[in-house]
C-alpha cells in the first residue's frame, strides 16, 4: 500500500500489509496499480497540504509510468480526478483497464438488482 501516512489506516500493518510512501518504489514492486480517488467531499480536515502536492508525490503520470522497468496494469474504481491521482494520458493508455472495470461494474450491479428484484413478490 502506498500513500501519505495520514490517509493509510493506522493498524494496516498488523494485517501483514506493507506500507511505503514512495510511489515509484511501490510501482516497481507491483504488477497492477489500483489508484484510488481522493474524496475531498468526505474530509472534514485536510490530510495533506494541497491537491498539487498530493499529485506531485502520489499522482500517476505517463512520465512515471514510462520510467518503470516493466509494464504494469493501471486500475481505478472511478470516478477519476484527472490530474490528481492519475493523469488523462495514463487513464486513456493501453495499460489502463479502467473502462473495462466500469463496464463490468455496471453489468454486475444490474445482475444483482435483477436477482434481488426476482426474489421480491
Amino acid at each position: 500500500m502506498c500513500g501519505p501516512l495520514t490517509l493509510i489506516p493506522k493498524y494496516i500493518t498488523s494485517l501483514g500489509v506493507e506500507v511505503v510512501t514512495d510511489l515509484k518504489e511501490a510501482l516497481n514492486w507491483c504488477d497492477v496499480a489500483m489508484m484510488l480517488r481522493i474524496q475531498l467531499e468526505r474530509q472534514d480536515m485536510k490530510f495533506f497540504p494541497s491537491l498539487r502536492e498530493y499529485s506531485m508525490l502520489y499522482g500517476l503520470d505517463k512520465q512515471l509510468l514510462d520510467s518503470l522497468n516493466k509494464e504494469i496494469i493501471v486500475m481505478h474504481p472511478g470516478p477519476i480526478n484527472r490530474g490528481v491521482e492519475i493523469t488523462s494520458d495514463v487513464a486513456d493508455s493501453k495499460q489502463s483497464i479502467i473502462l473495462d472495470q466500469v463496464q463490468n461494474g455496471v453489468a454486475i450491479r444490474m445482475a444483482v438488482l435483477y436477482l434481488l428484484a426476482g426474489k421480491i413478490e
